[in-house]
């Protein structure tokens, strides 16, 4: 089926590795002519964009800062002339837990600076571009987490963050992207646990993979390339051209997690 995303310009944040790149590879699939963001990475984004038809650009910023945005933007214009698409995927997950009373205030800001800043910047740059350029089907997919669904025991900063995506910026700027596009579109995914290397340290956890499967109907890890049919559904004005302000979670049936793995909880003292 025609998704009809050849030739529209895909300009993907955190495209060096994981979702992002795999979100890239869909994309070029479907003829889309790429920009693909790098904070660091260097090497995988380089050999991504070599590997993939369309020459595509490779961009490099600190999504946190405001100057690296607007610079980042602005040779992506140089180089296509117009963005249709943004996939705000940047993002990180600090490996160790902290509970709120022992969390710094460098960890938290840091995690929003990235994960909620730069999604603002991100955005507030693309959405520049469309009001200069006034095209009739623009799409923003934004990248969130079941965390932000369901929380995240010792990593409170993360799932605020996301919740801020997903039902803050979502819900707000699917009513501000019509006045700019006026078949332009907002939408959120929610990745539950995936095959990336932000996640390769928790799957090394055989106890930590059980519970996380013992919450959903499909007994697997999401790989990239899930996610990433999911955000290339909701880019497409063909497939989705009126889905707007959803939040689609693509975690194999997930509806909760588990606070206590069955040999802490004793039967005999509830």
């Amino acid at each position: 089926m025609d998704t009809g995303l050849k030739d529209k310009v895909v300009f993907i944040t955190g495209a060096s590795g994981g979702i992002g790149a795999a979100v890239a590879e869909l994309m070029a699939a479907e003829g889309a002519r790429l920009v693909l963001h790098r904070h660091k990475g260097q090497k995988r984004a380089t050999a991504l964009a070599e590997r993939l038809p369309g020459d595509p650009l490779v961009v490099t910023a600190d999504v946190a800062r405001e100057d690296q945005v607007e610079t980042a933007f602005e040779a992506a214009l140089k180089r296509w002339g117009q963005i249709d698409v943004l996939v705000a995927n940047a993002g990180i997950w600090p490996e160790q837990a902290a509970p709120v009373h022992e969390m710094t205030l460098a960890r938290w800001q840091q995690v929003m600076d990235v994960n909620l800043t730069g999604v603002f910047l991100s955005t507030r740059a693309f959405f520049r571009h469309l009001a200069r350029r006034r095209p009739p089907d623009a799409a923003l997919i934004l990248m969130g987490s079941t965390a932000a669904m369901f929380g995240e025991e010792g990593h409170a900063a993360y799932a605020a963050g996301k919740a801020a995506i997903t039902h803050g910026l979502t819900l707000s700027l699917k009513n501000e992207i019509v006045r700019l596009s006026p078949g332009g579109r907002v939408n959120a995914v929610c990745p539950g646990w995936t095959r990336t290397p932000m996640a390769a340290a928790g799957l090394k956890d055989d106890d930590a993979v059980r519970s996380v499967l013992q919450t959903r109907s499909l007994t697997k890890i999401a790989e990239p390339k899930d996610v990433a049919a999911a955000v290339v559904y909701l880019a497409s004005p063909v497939l989705a051209g009126h889905v707007s302000g959803q939040i689609l979670t693509v975690a194999g049936g997930m509806e909760g997690r588990l606070l206590h793995r069955p040999d802490t909880v004793n039967p005999a003292q509830a």
